[in-house]
């Protein structure tokens, strides 16, 4: 696991900071190839609305283009270098092919420099390879899970995180994922073995607001201190607690709510839910 890298309180911003100490970086420059610009959003829509608040500005940012298909088969790769990327929570790898292709992939937690990992169903259970589901023997932990064949990995992508395959059955694999959730894969979908790097990244302290801005994370204003234009909760003589359960600035209640629509066509794919339903 990662090392966590703590500060002398020399002042209030350092007093309670936390940050990862790096030490399985071993690039600091992207591979000039497989980055693109991306253009900040700042929250807003197509019709220059803002759709999710609290967004904008932070530090100008390439886009690391990643291979979540990894459906190079039957090529072994050599794990180039470990590197660092502003776009995600977990760290990325970058994997140069005996053919002399590159391509970064999400790093799984034990995947080092210098490793040899290779996709396809002919490949061993050993982490950072991909395989079919109905190829991944029960019990492994896996990541990067697609949800359509050929589709590329859409499930447990983020730092630390980790699923199950639980069972087979028929053309079905039975997926325990990181929320608690069983929910049924189809078989031909790939997934990559192993539990995705940067374990501490969701223990960390950014210390002072300022990082947050770095990170293109605004201000959140309470409810309660706007004015009755602005929020529901807003006005009122003195301070007031609302005077009904938090909501959005819409009305749309905020806690306990549900959002999920009934009768959804991917409600047979659920086996257990991650919560009890209402």
């Amino acid at each position: 696991m990662v090392e966590i890298k703590k500060f002398k309180p020399t002042s209030p911003g350092r007093r309670f900071m936390t940050v990862p100490s790096f030490e399985e970086i071993t690039s600091e420059k992207p591979e000039k190839s497989l980055t693109k610009g991306i253009s900040k959003k700042g929250g807003r829509n197509n019709q220059g609305r803002i759709a999710v608040r609290h967004q904008g500005g932070g530090n100008k940012r390439k886009y690391r283009i990643i291979d979540f298909k990894r459906n190079k088969e039957g090529i072994p790769a050599k794990v180039a270098s470990i590197e660092y990327d502003p776009n995600r929570s977990a760290r990325i790898a970058l994997l140069k092919y005996f053919d002399g292709e590159k391509r970064y992939i999400l790093c799984p937690e034990k995947l080092r420099v210098g490793d040899i990992i290779i996709s396809g169903k002919e490949s061993d259970i050993k982490e950072g390879n991909t395989s079919p589901l109905k190829a991944i023997p029960v019990g492994t932990l896996i990541h990067n899970i697609e949800l359509n064949p050929g589709q590329g990995g859409k499930l447990v992508r983020s730092a630390g995180t980790t699923a199950q395959l639980m069972a087979k059955e028929g053309n079905y694999a039975h997926i325990k994922l990181p929320s608690g959730e069983v929910r049924l894969i189809n078989l031909e979908c790939r997934a990559t073995i192993g539990q995705v790097s940067n374990l501490t990244h969701g223990i960390l302290s950014y210390g002072k607001a300022g990082k947050g801005r770095w990170l293109g994370i605004r201000p959140t204003v309470r409810g309660v201190a706007m004015n009755p234009i602005d929020h529901p909760l807003g006005g009122g003589e003195g301070k007031t607690s609302g005077g009904r359960h938090p909501c959005s600035p819409t009305g749309v209640l905020a806690k306990g709510y549900r959002t999920r629509k009934k009768n959804k066509p991917s409600d047979k794919y659920i086996i257990k839910r991650r919560t009890k339903k209402a």
